[in-house]
């Protein structure tokens, strides 16, 4: 059965940082893009970034780039999504999903099949 999993999310104060893992229980490479997306109380779930197999190509949505970064960690079968910088408005529960299609990076949660059950990330003073 395939299945994602989330991890690291927790509670910061604003400009601390955070790191999330996205693992898979077989390989996260058998992916062709790994997704992150977030949904805040009262809001859609947005799309925040995505990572590519093949040339490990990212993208990122306006509101995170410059202070989130999406990568891979090999040793531990895993994409990780630093974000540095963290503010008040990143509180959401944050998801890693993935798809195993050819094709790019997507915002749109459509372009994926599979998806964790998210972790809490709560930025608070």
């Amino acid at each position: 059965q395939v299945q994602l999993f989330e991890s690291g999310g927790g509670l910061v104060h604003p400009g601390e940082s955070l790191r999330l893992s996205c693992s898979d229980s077989g390989s996260i490479q058998d992916y062709t893009v790994i997704g992150w997306f977030r949904q805040a109380p009262g809001k859609e779930r947005e799309g925040i970034g995505c990572i590519t197999r093949r040339s490990n190509s990212t993208w990122y949505d306006d509101s995170v780039e410059g202070r989130f970064t999406i990568g891979r960690d090999n040793a531990k079968n895993s994409v990780f999504l630093q974000m540095n910088n963290l503010a008040p408005e990143d509180t959401a529960v944050y998801y890693c999903a993935g798809d195993r299609r050819t094709g790019g990076c997507g915002k749109s949660a459509r372009r994926y099949n599979y998806w964790g059950k998210g972790t809490q990330v709560t930025v608070s003073s």
